[in-house]
Formats: C-alpha cells, structure tokens, sequence
C-alpha cells in the first residue's frame, strides 16, 4: 500500500523485479489496478482534471474514481494526488480544476499549499513558473474548462542564415548554420552557475551569437536551447542561473527578449529537452517523439503527433515512476519515486553499493560516473545489474509515460546510456514491454542513431523561428 496520511492505494509488485531494487512499486501497475477496480465496483464515476497555464491554455486528463460513498473512496485521494503531480510537471499549471467527488478537491487543496506536504510543487508552479497563486478549484466534471492546448510548429526551417546555441552548465556551444548545414561551430567552457551578475550571462550569451555571426553574410534568425524552464522565450526557472538573487533575476528572465530586439531578427529558445526531442524528430522524419537524457539529473523533450512542440514543462525528473513507500526520495522537492533517482548518475549512485561497488567521495560526480562505467566494461557482474536495474525501471516507466504522451518513438540518451549501459538498458526495457505491455511494442525505442547525431542540437536549435 501506498499511504498519505490514512489514505491508501494498492501496490502491485511487478513480474520483471529490478536486481538491486526488490521493493519497486511502478506506478502504471498500480494505477491499472485502481483503474480494474474502479470498473469491477461497478460504483465509479467521471474524475477529469484541468490544468491552466497562462495565455487561457488547458491541458485535460479524465479517468475514473470510486464515486465518494463507496468503502474503498480513499484510494482516490492518494490515485488523484499521484496523477496530479504528473500532469504539473509534465505539463505545468498555476491552477487545478478537480471536477469529481468533493473529497478529492479538498485532498488536493490540503496537500497542494503553502504548509502541504506537496508546498515544494505549490511554491513552484505557482510563484516561480507561472507568477500566479497557486489554485485548487472543486468542480463538477461538467464544469473544467474545455482542453485548450497551444503548442507551436517550431522547427525544421532550414532556410537562411541561421545561428543555433545551447546554453550547458559547463560549456556553452554556438554554430553558423546556412540552409541546414553548420559551417562552423565553436565550444566555450564557462561556469554560469557561479556568477550572480546578470550582466555576465547576457555578455556571455551575446558573444557566443556574435561569434557565429561573424561566419555568415547576414543573419536571418536564432534558436537556442538551455536546461530549464522557458515560458514564451522567458526563462523562469534555470539552473544556470542559480546564484542570481531573487530580486535581480529580472535581468536573465528578460534577457532573450532583450537580445531578440537588439539583434533585430526571431529568436526563440525551448528547453533543451525540447529541441533533443526535435532533433530525432528530424532524424527520424516523423512526429510523436519522446526523448529522455539521463545525466546528471532526467531531461525530457517531446513533440506531438502534429509536429508541435506544446509549450509543455516535460520535466519528468519530477514526475512519479515508483510508487512504493520506500521508494528514492528527489533531494530537490523531496518528493519520493519520482524520476530523477532512477534514471540519472544518481541512481548509479545510490545503487552502486547494493552492486558491490565503493565509490570515492572526494572526486566529482563525473568521475564517479566514470568508475562505475568501467566497473561495467570491465566485466563486473555487480555493475551490470546496475543497468539491468535501470532498464527494468525504464520498461515500466515507458508504459506509464504511453499513459500521458502519444509516444510513436523514444529517444534514450545521456551520460548513463554511455558504451555498453545503452544497450542493457534497451534490452531490458523492450523485455518489460514485450511481457507485460505487448500492446505497446509499437513503440521504437532507441538510442541515438548516427543520422540523429548529424542533426544535432545546434542544427535543431537554430531551425527553431520561421523566417517572416
């Protein structure tokens, strides 16, 4: 049982147990389980959840609870809460409408606020992404607002002059690029999150592009692509940008605008994932692309069976997998069984002593990577269960993401996925879905190929604005 306060929810221990994790909970089996009970009961009724974010867009989600009076009702709290925390940080919302039974408004309201157990997501979404309160709204299901999901044809303009940057926590990379071929690119080591000047970024950021307008005759349009959270080319929240105090952050938070206008040309910069998600999305000349780095922390892209990118946050380092009572807790929001403990460096991390494997505390979090890495090459059976681990993980996840994406193609990279990680983990994943999803098994899931590699974040990066 999954439990919130008195609340519980129905666990189910999967068929394909990870080597190092043997109390895995994953969600999407839970989740059918409610969702098998509901329909048994005979006893449920409409449960459809609203997110607005700004400009009036709506993103909706409708499943199926045990009507309020029923004995097993108090599965919904805990069922609503997990699904609730998905879509906010899949998708992102400064309100929710909860159009369902009276207790599963109130649930929400209690746990989504300012002294909740979910206060990390309240302040987040609300205050620092969005600038609104954030909101609880009880409703009928009749009553959410009707789905109203923007979403922008960005991308694959490969006409012109063009510059395409990605802003890295240790790096900064820029090119020229002309009718979709990068004539020159250039890698700058830089330490952003050391810096609280937001003059230093715009510098920074203003000498990358002004590098790779050098090398063309004119330039028609940019598009970047940076860690973080980008809201009509706004950064609202970045970890670039972490020492810049509070009161100075207008300075970056404007800053793309501000470098738009001076230049004079369409500029647009998405979230990093984002763009890896275009990327293969151009690679593989096709839509309905998911993509998940798994670094040092879990980024993810998408874009959507029309070919838009939806304006979504895709932060599934955030965004419930496992759902058992001991699962990983996020050292950020503190939240437990989300994704980043599970498919990052810091999984292999936490399950590297499980595996046999000490690693030295007084080196960097890269090295430590490193070590483990040839652990594996090397042969070690310890260090291979790592990955199986995170293949199982992975396998289970897919299957939870199919619940909220359209996913026709998956796209796995990142450090972790590194020489013979990748493969372990594919393997193991497309294992899972074939025995316990088989009709998912039209999901290509991949690593990068080498046509994807030709594409390039820069590439994807600068094909970003139309040319007016």
């Amino acid at each position: 049982m999954i439990e919130s306060g008195t609340e519980t929810l129905k666990l189910v221990e999967p068929t394909f147990v990870p080597p190092l994790d043997p109390g895995f909970r994953p969600a999407v089996l839970a989740n059918r389980a409610f969702a098998e009970a509901v329909a048994q009961s005979g006893a449920g009724v409409p449960l459809v959840l609203g997110l607005e974010r700004l400009n009036g867009e709506v993103s909706r989600y409708e499943t199926t609870v045990f009507a309020g009076d029923h004995p097993d009702a108090a599965q919904n709290l805990v069922y609503a809460e997990r699904i609730v925390k998905f879509l906010l940080w899949q998708r992102g919302g400064w309100k929710v409408y909860a159009g369902g039974p009276a207790a599963i408004g109130d649930h929400l309201r209690a746990v989504y606020a300012a002294d909740g157990e979910r206060a990390f997501d309240f302040h987040f979404m609300g205050e620092d992404v969005y600038e609104r309160e954030f909101t609880v709204a009880s409703c009928a299901p009749e009553d959410v607002p009707a789905e109203n999901e923007g979403g922008k044809a960005l991308g694959r303009h490969l006409d012109g002059f063009r510059i395409g940057f990605d802003l890295g926590a240790s790096d900064r990379k820029v090119s020229a690029v002309v009718d979709g071929e990068a004539i020159y690119s250039e890698e700058v080591i830089w330490e952003p999150k050391k810096h609280s000047d937001p003059d230093y970024h715009y510098r920074q950021v203003k000498a990358a592009i002004e590098s790779a307008a050098s090398k063309l005759p004119r330039v028609d349009a940019i598009g970047g692509s940076s860690a973080g959270i980008y809201v009509d080319n706004r950064a609202m929240i970045a970890s670039l940008f972490r020492a810049i105090p509070k009161e100075d952050f207008a300075g970056v938070r404007e800053m793309f605008l501000r470098l738009r206008d001076e230049l004079g040309v369409p500029l647009e910069i998405i979230n990093d994932g984002d763009v890896t998600a275009l990327a293969g999305a151009m690679s593989l000349e096709d839509d309905a692309v998911l993509g998940i780095a798994m670094g040092s922390s879990l980024a993810a892209g998408y874009v959507s069976p029309r070919g838009t990118i939806m304006g979504w946050l895709n932060e599934l380092a955030f965004t419930p997998v496992d759902y058992a009572p001991g699962a990983a807790v996020d050292e950020w929001s503190q939240d437990r069984g989300v994704g980043a403990p599970y498919f990052s460096q810091q999984c292999v991390f936490r399950l590297a002593p499980a595996a046999g494997i000490e690693i030295p505390e007084d080196i960097t979090d890269a090295e430590k990577l490193k070590i483990v890495q040839a652990e594996l090459e090397a042969g070690h059976e310890g260090a291979r269960t790592i990955w199986e681990t995170i293949g199982t993980y992975l396998g289970y996840a897919v299957a939870h993401y199919a619940e909220f994406y359209e996913i026709r193609h998956m796209l796995i990279l990142g450090r972790v996925t590194s020489g013979s990680g990748g493969d372990i983990i594919l393997d193991r994943a497309r294992s899972v879905i074939a025995a316990e999803f088989p009709e998912l098994a039209g999901i290509n899931i991949q690593l990068p190929d080498e046509k994807s590699r030709r594409v390039g974040q820069s590439i994807a990066a600068a094909s970003l604005p139309a040319i007016a």
